[in-house]
């Protein structure tokens, strides 16, 4: 009788696959950023794959920034390297890091994301997220994506960071309050304004929506692209005004600082 059973379970097994292998079979799965066959549903060829560049040391340990070589970096008087900007005046947040850098690469996964209604994406990115920041989502008390103005939100349908928040609280077992912050007002697109200009631009625009969840907690944001950190840091502004008690950064990509000619 149990040799029945486990032949039969088995048997079960097999049949619950059955829909998956035969939709394999008319529509064999694709590289999720080019038309190349690949094994699996959800996930790159070998060339996608490879053209993706994770953010490795050296970095600013501040920002992440990403150095070329140690001789980019400053050094802190503890040590650590950094970029001249947070050595001049240190950012709110206490920690950022990207998984990749924004380049041709990250573009192919992240902007059909962004804006061409390829959620599916945001599995991927919070794996490559979750490696890169495995020590700061198991340090975190909660995830809070950075918010989108409401307008923005009619307009795409759908918050990408919260997308990625919530992924990542799966797959570190994390609370995730997406309604924490609320960007108090719209700003107008930051591509291509420098450093000084996107801080003024997104100052005050972000608010605690619920500040008792906040007090004394360590709280990780999560979005998608850092460019100069201006977001990220009204966004830790905001939460250290309402009791956190530190404010971590991570992203899906991160750009690299032109001031960095080589990187």
């Amino acid at each position: 009788m149990r040799a029945s059973g486990a032949l039969l379970n088995r048997l079960k097994s097999g049949f619950g696959r059955a829909p998956e292998k035969l939709l394999d079979i008319l529509l064999p799965p694709h590289c999720l950023t080019c038309e190349a066959e690949v094994e699996k549903q959800g996930s790159f060829c070998a060339t996608c794959f490879n053209a993706f560049t994770p953010i490795t040391a050296p970095l600013c340990a501040r920002c992440g920034v990403p150095f070329a070589h140690d001789g980019e970096a400053e050094r802190a008087p503890e040590g650590a390297l950094s970029c001249a900007p947070c050595l001049n005046r240190a950012p709110g947040f206490t920690k950022a890091r990207a998984a990749l850098r924004y380049d041709e690469g990250a573009k192919r996964l992240i902007l059909p994301f962004k804006h061409a209604d390829r959620t599916e994406m945001a599995g991927p990115l919070a794996r490559f997220m979750a490696r890169a920041g495995a020590e700061m989502l198991a340090d975190a008390d909660l995830l809070a994506p950075v918010p989108a103005h409401w307008r923005r939100l009619v307009a795409r349908r759908y918050d990408q960071a919260a997308l990625l928040a919530q992924r990542l609280g799966r797959l570190s077992g994390r609370r995730v309050v997406p309604d924490l912050l609320r960007r108090s007002r719209a700003t107008m697109p930051l591509g291509d304004k420098g450093a000084a200009e996107r801080a003024a631009l997104v100052a005050d625009a972000f608010s605690v929506a619920r500040p008792v969840l906040v007090a004394g907690k360590r709280v990780l944001l999560v979005d998608d692209v850092v460019t100069s950190g201006a977001t990220a840091e009204a966004c830790a502004h905001a939460l250290l005004a309402a009791g956190a008690a530190r404010v971590e950064v991570l992203a899906a990509a991160r750009v690299p600082d032109p001031r960095l000619r080589s990187a």
